[in-house]
């Protein structure tokens, strides 16, 4: 990465490698807190010069370290500081919305040296939407800045009438400290001799007293413990497959620092550096991945967007009463209705993936009350499904949007070029798109068991009834017999949209395919126009909108993958998963830290490395909840907390050897599981099991 990303709760830090936010930069990089920049400049600079960058790490998301030295510095042939004398490591962290950074200095001359650390601060207040060159408007003003002691503040107040300020402090004594945002450090150190001030950044909004900062070694001890308290509530996974260790490692580490919580409960934003918000799709599809290790991730997030679910007909924010949001921003633009984004309700999916999320959350924990607290927000979801995402009563969900500074596309691929036929001609709204309706489906079947657990069988008749004839409508309607593969979409003719793209691949999930074309849909996902060999394309090689590079039309996107994997391993086919999961561990190993990023491009891996998306979120929280699911999908693992039953299915990659997964919550126990490879199968050792929920399995069984 070119940037370093460090995020706690609602507020984040983006700068360069060497741990600065240089002016004007074209990534944006800043102090951000409810979308508006709390930094726009920080400079650190010795004697007045850049220091020298030796490494820079921010492999935990939470804390980073940034190691560097001084130039040479000679004035008039008189010495004034030998090179790389002096180690400066600058550490930083956030809890509590502060920034704290350490500047620790070392002198490594022989002799005593005399040096001068400075930094430079500027905060301007924009609006993210304004950063990042989507949105001019009606703005604020600055309204100055002061010192008083150790304290340096920035004032605004805003087109809203709210009043924003960054208050930065200081623990040891400066040299000097200017209302331009200069701040002067002296240092004398003998050798070896060590020293160090900690500078803290606390944004605030309306209320100028803001919180009361605590020291920063009580404030990291308290932090350091909210990740140990995660890490003992999480499933854990152990396997002699160092790549797929470190995948998933990575992804519990990620999904922890993407975690915000704005009143109901934790729930994973969709990424950084641009999307730390909540966000309909990507928030539910994440908080599904994550769910085998952490329900209550799942809960948070249904809380949340049932608090924010649609009650108004409004095209500016294409909301609809029952509807899911999209997307909500607490910026100046939003605030003062210059972007409809407050929330804005311009998706066609997050309301079906909603359901989806309640159906399969109940059935790994049994938590039928959080089902009957949401049976209002349920039946509204249900209404918009039937009456506001079917236009035209032909069972199709579809959208269109209405609001003129909202979305065009509204599925998941919501680029401009994302549905294409295969003459090259964009698909006209309304548009209905084929994982869509697979949502619809497998939203109202996981309902129907739900309701019938729940003594409510009208309603679960009801459901099945229309889930049936959807899916009879599908075939008719989405299949192609030509290239055995379901269209992408249907446009606003009806005509079916042919490109070869991988959206199908979520139906599989679903439980609407019939056994052969759930074997045709994953045949072709893994066809070699489809697979590049590092994971499934977004659209086939060969189309006529296919482009590796593009954001929606060839590339690779993780959580893409991840959907259809589940899938895949759903309906029993191991052998292709075990393959896209390969190809997928194998790109990570190209990126920095191991980490899969939001996207990449979708060349073939003969190339011989991933080649990176120019501007991928990372991380990025359903990138980092896809190798969660391939833990889920290598057990087929499905539990059913319904019908008190489990049901397993293992594969282990060629390169493995054994697999553990250790405390996954389902029902109101516990179950650890150890898959060892056995000559050409695999035994399962039940290490523990208190779910009480019988066990279904093929393979060789061992119980402890």
């Amino acid at each position: 990465m070119d940037y370093r990303v460090i995020k706690e709760n609602d507020l984040f830090l983006l700068t360069d490698t060497s741990g600065n936010i240089p002016e004007n930069h074209p990534y944006g990089l800043g102090l951000y807190t409810k979308d508006t920049r709390f930094l726009s400049k920080l400079d650190l600079k010795i004697n007045g010069e850049d220091p020298i960058l030796l490494s820079s790490e921010a492999d935990k998301n939470y804390k980073s370290s940034i190691l560097l030295t001084n130039p040479h510095m000679e004035k008039d042939g008189e010495l004034i500081l030998w090179r790389e004398s002096v180690e400066m490591e600058r550490s930083r962290f956030i809890y509590d919305d502060v920034l704290y950074e350490e500047v620790k200095v070392k002198n490594y001359f022989p002799k005593p040296v005399k040096f001068e650390i400075s930094v430079h601060a500027d905060v301007d207040f924009l609006d993210m939407f304004v950063v990042r060159g989507f949105q001019n408007g009606d703005l604020g003003k600055r309204t100055g800045q002061k010192v008083e002691e150790n304290t340096l503040s920035f004032h605004y107040e805003g087109a809203d009438h709210v009043n924003r300020s960054t208050v930065i402090t200081w623990d040891k004594q400066a040299k000097r400290a200017e209302e331009d945002g200069t701040i002067v450090f002296e240092f004398e150190l003998a050798h070896g001799e060590s020293d160090s001030v900690t500078l803290a950044v606390q944004p605030k909004i309306g209320d100028i007293s803001g919180n009361k900062m605590v020291k920063k070694e009580d404030a990291l001890q308290k932090l350091e413990a909210s990740y140990e308290k995660w890490n003992d509530g999480t499933a854990t996974v152990k396997t002699d497959f160092a790549p797929l260790q470190r995948l998933v490692d990575r992804g519990l580490n990620d999904m922890r620092v993407l975690l915000t919580d704005v009143g109901f409960g934790p729930f994973p934003v969709a990424g950084l550096p641009w999307f730390g918000v909540p966000f309909g799709r990507d928030s539910l599809i994440a908080a599904l991945q994550i769910l085998p290790f952490q329900a209550e991730i799942a809960k948070g997030t249904l809380l949340t967007m049932a608090h924010y679910q649609g009650k108004n007909l409004d095209p500016w924010r294409d909301e609809q009463p029952g509807k899911i949001m999209h997307e909500i921003r607490f910026g100046e633009l939003a605030a003062t209705g210059q972007i409809p984004f407050t929330p804005y309700y311009g998706t066609v999916d997050a309301t079906p993936l909603f359901l989806i999320l309640l159906s399969e959350y109940v059935k790994w924990t049994g938590d039928f009350e959080l089902a009957e607290s949401l049976e209002t927000t349920i039946e509204n979801a249900l209404m918009w499904i039937n009456e506001y995402g079917d236009r035209d009563d032909d069972l199709f969900v579809e959208y269109h949007q209405e609001s003129s500074k909202g979305i065009a596309n509204q599925g998941w691929k919501d680029s401009g070029d994302s549905v294409v036929h295969r003459d090259g001609e964009y698909a006209k709204t309304p548009i209905a798109l084929s994982e869509v309706q697979g949502y619809v489906y497998q939203a109202k079947t996981g309902l129907a068991d739900i309701y019938e657990k729940m003594n409510l069988s009208e309603k679960a008749k009801l459901l099945r009834r229309q889930a049936s004839a959807l899916k009879e409508r599908f075939e008719e309607a989405f299949w192609m017999e030509d290239v055995q593969f379901y269209a992408i979409a249907l446009d606003e003719k009806k005509d079916q949209v042919g490109t070869i793209t991988s959206n199908p691949g979520h139906v599989l999930f679903s439980g609407m395919l019939s056994d052969t074309r759930a074997k045709s849909v994953t045949d072709m996902l893994v066809s070699p126009k489809m697979f590049s060999g590092y994971g499934i394309r977004t659209m086939a090689e060969g189309e006529a909108g296919y482009n590796p590079m593009s954001y929606h039309d060839g590339s690779i996107w993780p959580h893409d993958n991840s959907m259809s994997l589940l899938g895949m391993s759903k309906t029993g086919f191991h052998q292709e998963t075990a393959k896209v999961i390969n190809g997928l561990i194998e790109a990570a190993s190209h990126f920095e830290y191991d980490r899969l990023p939001e996207l990449f491009c979708g060349y073939s891996s003969e190339g011989g490395k991933a080649v990176k998306y120019p501007v991928a979120c990372s991380p990025q929280a359903w990138a980092a909840g896809t190798p969660l699911v391939f833990i889920q999908s290598l057990l087929g693992l499905f539990p059913d907390s319904i019908k008190e039953e489990i049901t397993l299915s293992p594969v282990l990659l060629p390169t493995m050897n054994s697999l553990e997964v250790h405390d996954l919550a389902i029902g109101k126990g516990k179950l650890s599981l150890s898959i060892k490879r056995s000559g050409t199968d695999y035994k399962i050792e039940v290490l523990n099991n208190t779910t009480g929920f019988q066990l279904n399995t093929s393979k060789q069984l061992a119980q402890k």
